[in-house]
């Protein structure tokens, strides 16, 4: 059991990290020019669409209480618009998306969180709906939301590699997904393929660091995965340069053929790149998945 001491070290460390990357995601949105999105397809309105059993965060005014009566579950009914407008994220909070290659650049786990916190700024302006894919942070609106939202993207997961999540995804609702991909796509597939046999499209969103790129390591060099579980010593890292390129050739041209296969989009974005463009790039897909 944790001490008092280091729980509220723990805590202070947690909250310490709140302000600034809501500062810099708030400031981000900014720099997007919010334009029409949101309740502007054909046919979409406040008819009920289905009823589905009470998650974690809903509230008691949207618990349907006739139709509960039915039987000893609560449900909530949901109207069209609302699964239209919902959005779910999934951004990887392993340990190999904190990794960076340069003290100058963040990491790649910070331009995740710093990216998904401000496209859910954007959404929520806009109307929509945001949450987390699972059951921890159903979609919901308003402020207090992207707070949740901030408050979870601070905490850290001890794996080397993170599966999708996919349980819990709305039928018809959007997603998008952030990770470095690196660990087991069997797992990636799987959580696609969940999606689509529900509707859901969306975003998956690549963040390497640039020397995951250029491989640029030569002579007597150690590997180590950022969890330590992994580690491979080599005398003549370069010879394993263009085996190692054309494995990660080969991973981005599986995770873009997964994408088409599902109707989802794919994009690969680099921590020393602008995070301004990735963002206007991640509205803008948004968008067209809307059309």
């Amino acid at each position: 059991m944790n001490s008092p001491q280091t729980l509220r070290a723990r805590s202070e460390d947690q909250a310490a990290r709140l302000p600034p990357l809501l500062a810099r995601a708030e400031h981000l949105a900014g720099t997007v020019l919010l334009g029409e999105h949101g309740r502007r397809r054909a046919g979409l309105g406040d008819d009920f669409w289905q009823y589905r059993p009470v998650q974690p965060g809903d509230t008691s005014r949207m618990i349907d209480w006739r139709r509960s009566a039915r039987g000893d579950a609560q449900f909530v009914r949901e109207r069209e618009w609302q699964i239209a407008q919902s959005v779910m994220l999934w951004v990887d909070q392993s340990a190999s998306m904190r990794f960076s290659s340069d003290k100058n650049l963040p990491d790649k786990a910070d331009r995740a969180r710093l990216l998904a916190l401000a496209v859910a700024i954007l959404l929520v302006r806009g109307g929509e709906r945001v949450g987390l894919t699972g059951s921890s942070l159903p979609p919901r609106r308003g402020q207090n939301q992207i707070l949740r939202l901030a408050e979870f993207f601070s905490i850290d997961a001890p794996e080397d590699y993170a599966e999708p999540e996919s349980r819990a995804m709305i039928p018809h609702a959007r997603a998008v997904f952030m990770s470095d991909f690196m660990g087991d796509i069997a797992a990636v597939r799987t959580a696609l393929t969940k999606a689509a046999d529900r509707g859901v499209r969306g975003i998956l969103m690549q963040v390497l660091d640039p020397s995951e790129e250029a491989f640029p390591f030569t002579g007597r060099t150690i590997f180590q995965s950022m969890g330590g579980s992994l580690v491979h010593e080599t005398l003549k890292a370069g010879d394993l340069r263009d085996r190692y390129l054309q494995r990660l050739a080969a991973r981005k041209d599986e995770l873009d053929a997964l994408c088409r296969a599902t109707g989802w989009q794919f994009h690969t974005h680099h921590s020393s790149d602008s995070a301004q463009a990735a963002l206007l790039w991640l509205w803008q897909a948004l968008n067209r998945g809307t059309a």
